[in-house]
């Protein structure tokens, strides 16, 4: 490779070293390196030409080419010439000092060149550092910090110098007035003596070991002055760090005498910095280092130094540490560090001072002695051996603070002294007690609340570290076995320790199974000797009270019964053996339970099994005796009635089998205080007197009564005025029962002795609408809810007897009467209904509340004839039913069952008292029928007796008035009595038959002008309370309107109205149904009339509309009519209009037409009904088309406007077509068509005018591959619209039939020519959209019926070539079809019809591998891989390949994934044309469609073999890549750089001479500017391959 290439490139790399992107940087880093590393000699004679050319370069740049010279220096350190090496050395050090200025990032990357060489070769840097070190000259910051660096790269190279360095150094010292210069002296000072020591620590390795400490003494002591003295005291922070740092180092080479001199000074100098610095961690180690090398000497000075020490260090110690803060937590070990220092060499002036610091409460204070305790009770084990009980007295204390911080750290101190044996000593046990009492801590917070102090320890989790805490002292410290065994079950009954239950029985399972295996006396336990132990009878309570609520306190339940089974012996020897079977099955329902799971009723069931075998088996009337008394005297310590109960049914046990005892222990409990309450007062006195007054009273009224009824009628008219009535009307508002009851009575003797009077004389009385009022008010005082006393009954009859007198009452006075009673009664509970008893009242017996409600109703009853008395017409019994009608339709069955029976005795009462004038007719009749004829299912047996009475009554009124004599008998009508019985079964079947029979029988005799009432009456019987009345009204009306419906044609549209406001509160799903029937009926007998009414409802239809529509599908012969007729008008009515979108901006919307889509709506509906599956089926093909057209002129298509509201209703037009096809396929039971469409989402895509064709042609698939038997028939519909004024339907048919092609069927079906032939047509259609679906169904004649492609080749190669050629073809769809149907044609067509063609193909195809469009580039380069078999053994062809193959190689990295299939397989099935066994099987073997490729090793390996096999073609090759320099894709210009890199790098020198290397070069420059990263970094990358 020519020189000057490799210079262009490694020039070109140094241009680029500052690009601005990271990944290019490094990628030209890398380059730099690896051609660095190939050719080290001449690639950093250019980076210093480079730097020596530039010298105005900015300072980044600079820096990244001395960071690449360090690199390679670096790694090839001994390949490079020594020349080269002292000539870099000078440009490090030009570079380092050039600029007296210090810029770090510039002189530092300078200063690296020096230290990496420096590792080598040492006296060549040190010769040419030390030209620019001269003694007396302040030298360059840089220069210092370079041979600092070196001291610590290579110290046995350096320190041999040192001495001279610090001989040169130290008059400089004094020199150095910049702190900067100050700080770069005092690290070199800080780093020549760690190298110093580390040199002489290793004097085994070092070349001269002669060295010794006391050679360096006297500078370093003149040094450490300098320092000391004067720099020290500086007021920049960062440089009185490094001095201390370096004071510190410099302390271990100074003279012992020289160091105990200083140390007066020196403590308390450094201590001072602690004020005047944030970073302490640098003072502490410096300290560390001053104290370390101190105590070594055994200085005596020391010791007065120690108090000021001690109490900085305490404050070091207590300062917060922050472990997301690093420095914090080193400062915080190195001060600990300085504690055990000292804690050596004065343990007892150390241990006192601890100890007197943990007095003081405050928390930091108190936190960092423990700290200190904690580390040299685990550190310096021995010379704290003879304090460990000062210790134990000492650290009370701390343990009662407050604080959960300090306590977390006691539990870490007590936890080390377990470790060291101070537990077993006297006061140990209440560290173990202050262990037990925070596991039993609650909860700081509740769930979902969080700390806000990030320090914060929680109670939970101090809790959690004592119970860590107790199971390690359990687990790892052995001899603490004695300590906590018995001891630990003290603290299992006391209450404040209930939270601490489970970590402590954890460790009693541990401790007692451990001495239990290994048979230890001490197992056993001696309660008499462990006084403070509870007894075995309490323990025993304990653990089973808490199994009984094994998830409270943190799951206490299992531990508690482990433990029971260890402690068996321990609580009675006789356990054992029991419990060892009975205690574990319960511990696995604890394992396999969760608190929500468990059943408690069934594990309290098996603890009291437990409990009673296990008193059983221990058989001790001493012992059972001790535990009833124990039990009994804990039961007053509990505060949870639920553990009191648990106790309670303990001792039941105990008494089962040892009563006495029991009885008597129990007993003395009850004797105790627990049970001493004061008695409570009541008094239920009263004075009777005021009683007595009341029934004389009411006595004396009810005799005024009887004198009216029994005087002489003469003489008594004219004294009821005066006398009587003035008398009782005083009492009119007393409260007292017996008073109102007898002055109703009064009242109503007055009303029969008056009208006895009038008999024989007329009168008017003139307080008849003023006693009516005041009885009234009686019956409205009255309790509503409940009949207690006669005072209803009484009214109704007195104002029954008041009716017949003058003057009569106006209407309103009428109506108020009828409103009160009737709504008194019948609101009444119903009978069988106890009342509560109140206080002044017993209740009623049985037979008097029947024989009162009986006489109530019997009143209410005759009050109701008694005003229908007055007036007998129909106006007269509308008035009186008004009052009931409402009660009819009641939720509650004893209402209605006395509106109906009351309606039945008024009714009966009429038709009785009837006279016919000749003019009346029954006007009300359809009304009544309507109201009643309902009730004769309803669900209670009474009402629907009753019921069927008032239907016959009113028939046989109207028959009365039409004239029928009184004595006539109709036959039908008499037939309804009959039903009654019928009507006693409840069950359904039978009620709706009756009320079939019952209609028709009303049909008969109903005239016509009552019908439309009656009709509207039952509508509204649809909403009635009761679901059975509903479904009777529908039964009624659809038997109504089967026998008279034909006659109303004129109500049809209002009709539809009112079911549809009805349909609207129908829950019940039987009588939603029957509406759809009524819907029905009309409709067979009115079907235009129903049609239009529904059509033009507002769309969208609301879901009652809907219905509707759906209930016309339940007919056949209905829905084959209205088929037809939607189809026949779908037709010929305009599908959409086009509307200007506005005056302003123009263009058009399609909008829909109103009618067909109302239409379209509604068949949808219609098809849902699944009886329409019969005229689906015969009408299928022509419901398909018709559907799919209208699919067609749907899609894009909006809604109308809505006339009312103006807004454009929410209606998918294209949405409601697809849905109405996709329910007529259901309804065919095309169901594999159905399941296809479903999983490839084809409705949604032929909904939306994008994805249009793609869902039709999923359509067409399915139904070829489902359905074909139907599709001649369809394709015989479809036709006619291909010549259709609308493109979008010949878009949607065209899209069908190009599919269509696609399967084999349409040949075995005859189809072929036909399909064929319109496909030929349509090449020529105005809409190119409808062009390219022709040339797309041509294409796919090769995939459906290949054998037929060389019947029509000659068609199908003019129609696809001029499809490459199309003009007119904005997206460049049509070109596209026809390249990949070409592709199809192409691997069925006879070599003979092609062979002429190939060239001229391939040609034509070639300027598309660079289009722009993805699928433009993925079927050109598809095409060419079908062309490939024509080719084989065509040199012509091979050309032709060879030529392409780099576009297909480079496009293999495409942005678009299917471009990059295409290349796979186009080089696939070219490659054995090629001519190269070794690509071929490349190829073959690596350009799989789902396997990933790895690019870079794949166009490795083809350089490789192209250099190989085609070394004449290396020029052809690498001019075809260079032009892709220049390519629109940032991916294939890489994928282009990468190529040349690899072929670069796989060249032999031989053949090189095949490449312009200039080109290449000047390409590859140009790319390192490209505008993206990628391509740069390619670019760079291959770059690196020039060597």
């Amino acid at each position: 490779m020519d020189e000057t290439d490799v210079e262009q490139v490694t020039l070109a790399l140094l241009d680029a070293a500052n690009d601005k992107d990271s990944e290019v940087q490094e990628q030209v880093r890398k380059s730099m390196l690896t051609l660095g590393k190939q050719q080290p000699d001449r690639v950093l004679a250019m980076c210093q030409d480079y730097l020596l050319k530039h010298p105005k370069l900015v300072v980044s740049h600079r820096v990244v080419i001395l960071q690449t010279i360090e690199l390679i220096a670096s790694c090839r350190i001994d390949d490079i010439c020594s020349t080269r090496i002292k000539s870099i050395i000078s440009l490090a050090s030009d570079e380092m000092t050039r600029s007296k200025e210090v810029i770090p990032d510039w002189q530092q990357a300078a200063s690296n060149i020096l230290v990496a060489v420096g590792n080598k070769h040492i006296n060549d840097i040190m010769e040419e550092i030390l030209t620019k070190f001269q003694p007396g000259v302040l030298p360059h910051f840089f220069v210092v910090q370079t041979l600092a660096n070196l001291s610590i790269s290579n110290v046995y190279g350096m320190v041999p110098f040192l001495n001279a360095i610090l001989g040169t150094m130290l008059p400089m010292l004094s020199m150095a007035k910049q702190d900067n210069m100050k700080w770069v002296f005092s690290s070199a000072l800080c780093h020549f003596s760690d190298s110093i020591l580390e040199y002489l620590a290793n004097l085994d390795k070092a070349p001269d070991p002669t060295v010794r400490k006391d050679t360096f003494s006297s500078e370093i002591y003149a040094a450490f002055d300098i320092l000391f003295s004067n720099w020290l005291q500086s007021r920049e922070s960062k440089l009185r760090l490094t001095v201390a740092e370096a004071v510190g180092s410099m302390c271990h080479l100074m003279a012992s005498d020289k160091l105990e001199e200083q140390i007066p000074k020196l403590i308390p100098a450094i201590l001072s910095l602690y004020k005047k610095n944030n970073e302490h961690y640098v003072i502490s180690k410096s300290l560390c280092q001053v104290l370390d090398a101190s105590v070594n000497m055994g200085s005596r000075v020391l010791e007065t130094q120690l108090d000021s020490l001690l109490f900085a260090l305490h404050q070091q110690v207590s300062a917060p540490t922050d472990y997301n803060n690093p420095p914090t937590v080193k400062n915080h070990n190195e001060v600990l560090r300085c504690f055990s220092l000292l804690a050596n060499s004065f343990p007892d002036r150390l241990v006192m001072f601890v100890l007197q610091k943990l007095e003081n409460s405050n928390e930091r204070s108190r936190m960092g002695s423990l700290a200190v305790l904690r580390h040299l009770i685990n550190s310096t084990t021995s010379t704290m051996e003879t304090k460990k009980l000062l210790i134990l007295a000492s650290i009370r204390q701390p343990m009662a603070d407050h604080s959960n911080k300090v306590k977390k750290r006691v539990v870490q101190v007590i936890s080390a002294m377990a470790h060291h044996g101070y537990l077993e000593l006297e006061g140990g046990e209440l560290l173990v007690r202050f262990i037990v009492q925070h596991c039993a801590l609650p909860d700081t917070y509740q769930r979902g609340e969080r700390p806000t102090d990030p320090e914060e320890v929680t109670n939970e989790a101090l809790r959690a570290m004592c119970d860590s805490t107790l199971h390690l002292l359990t687990t790892t410290v052995g001899r603490l076995a004695d300590v906590l065994w018995p001891k630990l079950l003290y603290y299992l009954t006391p209450a404040q320790y209930s939270n601490a239950t489970t970590p402590l029985c954890k460790s009693l399972i541990v401790l007692g199974n451990k001495k239990k295996n290994n048979q230890e006396p001490s197992f056993n336990i001696d309660f008499t000797q462990e006084v403070n132990l509870p007894s075995p009878q309490t323990l025993m309570i304990r653990l089973l009270v808490n199994a009984a609520f094994p998830f409270n306190s943190r799951g206490h339940g299992a531990p508690s019964l482990s433990v029971l089974e260890v402690l068996s012996t321990n609580i009675h020897p006789k356990t054992e053996i029991l419990w060892e079977k009975e205690i574990p099955p319960l511990l696995s329902i604890l394992e396999e339970s969760t608190e929500q799971s468990l059943d408690k009723k069934y594990w309290d069931e098996k603890l009291l099994k437990l409990l009673s075998k296990t008193l059983a088996t221990i058989a001790d009337d001493k012992w059972v005796c001790q535990l009833a008394a124990e039990a009994t005297r804990y039961l007053s310590t509990y505060n949870n009635s639920l553990e009191e109960k648990g106790v309670a049914m303990g001792i039941g046990l105990c008494a089962n089998s040892h009563l006495e005892g029991t009885l008597a222990k129990l007993d003395e409990f009850g004797k105790s205080d627990a049970f001493k309450k004061s008695p409570s007062i009541f008094n239920l006195l009263k004075d009777r007197n005021d009683v007595e007054v009341e029934k004389v009273k009411s006595t004396l009224i009810l005799c005024y009564g009887q004198v009216a009824l029994n005087a002489p009628p003469e003489t008594i008219l004219h004294r009821i005025d005066q006398d009587i009535l003035r008398c009782i009307s005083k009492h009119f508002n007393t409260k007292d029962l017996t008073m109102k009851l007898s002055l109703i009575q009064s009242v109503g003797l007055i009303g029969i002795a008056i009208s006895e009077c009038v008999k024989k004389q007329g009168y008017i009385f003139s307080r008849k609408q003023e006693l009516i009022n005041v009885m009234l008010d009686f019956i409205k005082a009255e309790p509503a809810d409940s009949l207690r006393t006669p005072v209803r009954h009484l009214v109704m009859t007195t104002c029954a007897n008041l009716m017949p007198l003058d003057p009569a009452l106006s209407e309103n006075e009428s109506f108020d009467l009828l409103k009160v009673c009737v709504n008194s009664v019948f609101s009444l509970p119903p009978e069988t209904h106890t009342p509560e008893k109140t206080k002044e009242e017993e209740i009623l017996d049985p037979k008097q509340r029947k024989a009162l409600y009986k006489d109530t109703l019997a009143a209410l009853q005759e009050l109701l004839k008694s005003v229908l008395a007055k007036d007998p017409t129909p106006d007269g019994l509308q008035s009186v039913f008004k009052h009931i009608e409402s009660w009819l339709s009641s939720g509650q069955d004893h209402e209605r069952e006395r509106a109906v029976t009351a309606t039945a005795h008024i009714l009966a009462y009429y038709l009785d008292n009837l006279t016919v004038k000749n003019m009346v007719s029954f006007h009300n009749l359809g009304a009544l029928l309507g109201r009643l004829s309902p009730r004769c299912s309803d669900p209670h047996p009474a009402v629907r007796a009753a019921a069927v009475d008032c239907i016959y009554t009113l028939l046989y009124i109207q028959l009365r008035y039409e004239g029928f004599s009184l004595d006539y008998k109709d036959e039908g009508v008499d037939g309804l009595l009959p039903l009654k019985d019928r009507l006693q079964n409840p069950d359904h079947s039978i009620l709706y038959k009756t009320c079939s029979d019952l209609t028709k029988v009303m049909s008969k005799r109903l005239p016509q002008q009552q019908l439309t009432t009656l009709v509207f009456m039952l509508f509204e019987g649809l909403v009635d309370s009761q679901t059975n009345c509903c479904r009777a009204s529908s039964v009624i009306l659809n038997t109504l309107l089967k026998n008279r419906g034909g006659g109303m044609q004129e109500l049809v549209p209002e009709m539809l109205e009112v079911l549809h406001v009805r349909l609207q509160s129908i829950t019940e799903e039987q009588v939603r149904v029957a509406v759809g029937q009524t819907v029905l009926i009309l409709a067979s007998q009115h079907l235009q009339t129903v049609i239009n009414t529904l059509v033009n409802q507002p769309l969208p239809y609301d879901s009652w509309t809907s219905e509707m529509w759906m209930a016309l599908g339940a007919d056949p012969i209905v829905a084959n009519q209205i088929i037809e007729m939607v189809m026949e008008k779908l037709v010929v009515m305009a599908p959409y209009v086009d509307k200007k979108e506005s005056m302003i901006r123009g263009g058009t919307t399609k909008v829909a037409t109103n009618q067909p889509l109302a239409m379209t709506c509604g068949l949808k509906e219609l098809l849902l009904n699944g009886q329409s599956q019969e005229p689906a089926v015969s009408l299928f093909p022509q419901l398909f088309s018709c559907l799919t057209v209208r699919l067609g002129a749907s899609v894009g298509v909006s809604a109308p406007r809505d006339s009312n509201t103006k807004h454009t209703a929410a209606v998918h037009v294209a949405g409601v077509a697809a849905d109405a096809l996709r329910i007529l396929l259901a309804r065919a039971q095309l169901d594999e068509v159905m399941k296809r469409l479903d999983e490839d989402n084809a409705w949604d895509a032929m909904r939306e005018p994008n994805t249009h064709i793609t869902g039709v042609t999923l359509l067409a698939r399915a139904m070829a591959k489902h359905a074909g038997p139907r599709l001649p028939a369809i394709v015989e519909c479809l036709c006619p619209s291909l010549n259709n004024i609308y493109e979008c339907q010949r878009i949607t048919v065209t899209a069908f039939f190009s599919e269509l092609l696609n399967h084999h069927v349409v040949t075995e079906l005859m189809l072929i020519d036909v399909l064929m032939n319109n496909m030929m047509e349509r090449i020529s259609d105005p809409c190119c959209t409808v062009r390219m679906l022709a040339v797309r169904g041509l294409g796919n004649i090769a995939v459906g019926s290949p054998e037929k492609v060389n019947k029509y080749a000659k068609e199908l190669l003019a129609a696809m070539s001029s499809g490459m050629e199309e003009k007119d073809d904005p997206g460049k769809l049509i070109t596209l079809e026809a390249m990949s149907g070409l592709s199809k044609v192409l691997l069925y067509l006879d070599k003979k019809n092609v062979h002429l063609l190939v060239v001229y193909i391939f040609m034509k195809i070639k300027p598309f591998l660079e289009s722009e469009n993805d699928e433009i580039r993925c079927a050109s380069i598809h095409l060419m891989g079908n062309l490939s078999k024509f080719g084989s053994g065509e040199p012509v062809f091979k050309d032709q390949i060879h030529n392409v193959l780099v576009s297909l190689l480079l496009h293999l990295v495409d942005p678009n994934p299917h471009v990059v299939k295409a290349c796979k397989y186009a080089m696939r099935v070219c490659a054995p044309v090629v001519g190269s066994e070794q690509i071929t099987t490349m190829f073959q073997n690596h350009l799989h469609d789902d396997k990933s490729l790895h690019y870079g090793e794949f166009i490795n390996d083809l350089t490789k073999y192209l250099i190989q096999d085609f070394p004449g073609m290396l020029n052809f090759y690498h001019i075809s890549v260079i032009q892709f320099f220049k390519s629109n894709w940032p991916e294939v210009r890489a994928g282009a750089a990468m190529f040349i890199g690899f072929l670069l790098g796989n060249l032999q020198e031989e053949h090189l001479s095949h490449l312009n290397m200039g080109t290449i070069t000047k390409g590859l420059v140009m790319l390192l500017q490209d505008p993206d990263p990628v391509v740069r970094v390619k670019a760079a990358e291959a770059m690196g391959h020039f060597h």
